[in-house]
């Protein structure tokens, strides 16, 4: 392959005129630089990485078209919404168009009017699209999304397969392939699968130091949820349900408080998701309540928190899904509710596979979430070695572990009666009923199996239900006791709890109180390290909003948060000093300037 040699100057006046930014994120530089240099790439980076601009800025400057793979509609109109914006030729094929409108498109890739083609991967599959790449210019071949190649991937896609064919189609272009999600294994995979030719590799790190990372015991989700909206104001989040009924009751629980809540799965007609999804982006619904149908792909960059309402279905799920949140780099809340109630309900539908192989690979999988949810250190220590990755620091001071003042509890004696209470129970019923006895809850269940009688009966009356739930919970994770397998699971004792009925060996648990402010997280992510006015900050929004739907984008596609921030902080007042601000480039200068500039002047003016 031969080498096209391109200036440092060339590529920073690039990287500034068309972007808007001065200096490169971690990473982006080299890799940018190996596609200039037609070497075929793979990049491990996570989202909010800035992953797009790594092909785009080569796109722009290659002769010739990129021809982005890509696995969702979404995605792709995101994607070239954004690169329009900065004033790159950008277009998809997809089913969403037109007849008239996929002409215009087949016109201008005939005539080297692009920079940027995004399609799906099954259409690359077409023996008749790739003789038309067979008649147009390719600049470079670029793989979203990469871990969808990989059977060892949390979202494996067949169509993904057929793109081991893009090094033969294209022998001397380069191939990249991009994903914010692969352990080493998938990462192997993923080189094997497409036979990347001596790629060059960016294994960037998984550490997204702007999210908090917390995990509530499940207590009462409805208030628990109302609770961590109230908290985020005005501020966009998703909250994720596993199943579609699920949704629907907390999208309409949370529409009858008073929220701009939507429900989003597959049971929707296509109309209803891409309405909601809309809403959503464009800032007219604060929240969306959605099943994992909704997120891949959403390049809102602006959500400030994501919540798991119930267990995710991995590791890596989990870190894709919060990773959705703070994509701008600012401050976002991840948020964790889980209770060992939850796990019969996911194994039941495990149990339902017939494929032995997935089978076990989902139980596998739910086995490292529940570890993770259950662990007493860091959260992003544990994160972060799920996919092979060393944290250097003993405290992360963005977790709820690191945050919060921890204090190990002896709490053997309030163990001793739950276990008592599932030996004289015979070990036939399950955590509620067992907590009723040991609360002294004489409800007629309690009455009719004569468990009032019982010598464990309200031994533990001083505590609270909760407090007798999430022991529970730790002689579980603790494998003191264990569940029978079913719907209605039942608790029994492990060989550990006849040493602690004995007193024989202790149980202490770690107790998380008192959180610390976020202020230290806050203050690593300001833009700019300046204080910004929140008054003109909503003024810039509000004429943003009336941008977007004028020209019907997304509004962070006119300008994301952190941009309206920095403006609100170093107040420009000229077009020169515009450009200084991060994520004003020259064509955004040129359509919307002026307008920001007038409502800065304004500001400027009145509050002399």
């Amino acid at each position: 392959m031969s080498n096209i040699p391109v200036s440092d100057a060339v590529i920073f006046d690039t990287l500034r005129r068309v972007f808007g930014f001065r200096d490169f994120r971690p990473n982006q530089e080299r890799v940018v630089r190996a596609l200039l240099e037609k070497r075929d790439v793979l990049a491990v980076m996570p989202t909010g990485g800035g992953k797009s601009l790594c092909y785009q800025l080569p796109a722009v400057l290659l002769p010739g078209t990129c021809m982005v793979i890509s696995p969702l509609i979404a995605l792709m109109k995101d994607q070239v919404d954004g690169a329009r914006a900065n004033g790159i030729r950008a277009a998809f094929l997809n089913s969403s168009l037109m007849l008239e409108e996929w002409n215009e498109v087949i016109r201008d890739l005939l005539a080297n009017d692009l920079d940027l083609l995004y399609v799906a991967p099954e259409r690359f599959c077409l023996d008749h699209f790739r003789e038309l790449l067979g008649r147009v210019q390719i600049s470079m071949a670029v793989i979203d999304e990469a871990h969808c190649i990989s059977e060892w991937g949390h979202d494996f896609r067949p169509d993904y397969l057929s793109l081991s064919g893009l090094v033969t189609m294209f022998p001397d272009l380069p191939v990249a392939a991009f994903t914010a999600t692969a352990t080493n294994r998938v990462q192997q995979d993923i080189l094997e699968k497409l036979a990347l030719r001596t790629p060059f590799l960016v294994r960037a790190s998984f550490d997204r130091p702007n999210l908090y990372y917390d995990i509530q015991f499940k207590d009462n989700p409805d208030a628990q949820l109302v609770a961590l909206i109230k908290k985020n104001k005005g501020k966009s989040g998703i909250i994720y349900r596993t199943s579609r009924k699920s949704v629907n009751d907390t999208s309409a629980m949370l529409q009858a408080k008073g929220f701009r809540a939507l429900p989003y799965h597959a049971g929707l007609s296509d109309a209803e998701r891409k309405r909601h999804q809309e809403a959503f982006i464009c800032d007219e619904a604060e929240v969306i309540v959605a099943t994992i149908a909704f997120g891949m792909g959403i390049d809102k960059s602006n959500i400030r928190f994501v919540i798991h309402a119930d267990l995710p279905k991995s590791i890596e799920n989990y870190y894709q899904e919060t990773g959705r949140a703070g994509r701008d780099g600012e401050p976002a809340q991840c948020t964790l509710l889980f209770a060992q109630g939850d796990i019969p309900k996911v194994r039941f539908f495990i149990d339902s596979m017939t494929d032995d192989v997935e089978r076990a690979k989902a139980l596998g999988a739910l086995s490292k979430v529940i570890a993770f949810a259950s662990t007493s250190v860091c959260r992003r220590r544990a994160l972060l070695e799920y996919f092979g990755e060393s944290y250097p620091h003993e405290n992360c001071s963005s977790c709820d572990i690191c945050l919060g003042s921890r204090e190990v509890v002896d709490c053997t004696r309030e163990a001793q009666m739950l276990l008592s209470a599932i030996v004289r129970t015979e070990e036939r019923f399950g955590a509620m009923h067992i907590v009723d006895i040991v609360a002294g809850s004489a409800n007629k269940k309690i009455r009719d199996c004569g468990h009032d009688r019982l010598k464990t009966f309200g031994v533990g009356k001083a505590f609270e239900k909760k407090y007798w739930r999430q022991l529970v919970d730790e002689l579980l994770a603790q494998k003191v006791i264990a569940k029978s397998e079913g719907l209605y699971p039942t608790l029994f004792l492990q060989p550990k709890a006849l040493l602690l009925l004995r007193g024989e060996e202790r149980l202490e648990t770690v107790r998380v109180f008192e959180k610390k402010p976020l202020k230290a997280l806050r203050d690593k992510s300001e833009p700019s390290g300046l204080a910004y006015n929140q008054e003109l900050f909503e003024l810039l929004r509000l004429l943003r909003k009336q941008i977007a739907d004028e020209q019907g984008v997304p509004p962070y596609v006119v300008f994301s948060d952190r941009t309206l921030r920095e403006m609100a902080a170093i107040l420009p007042l000229t077009a020169e000093d515009m450009l200084a601000v991060s994520g004003v480039g020259e064509v955004k200068l040129e359509r919307y300037g002026h307008q920001f500039l007038r409502i800065l002047d304004r500001f400027q003016s009145e509050h002399r």
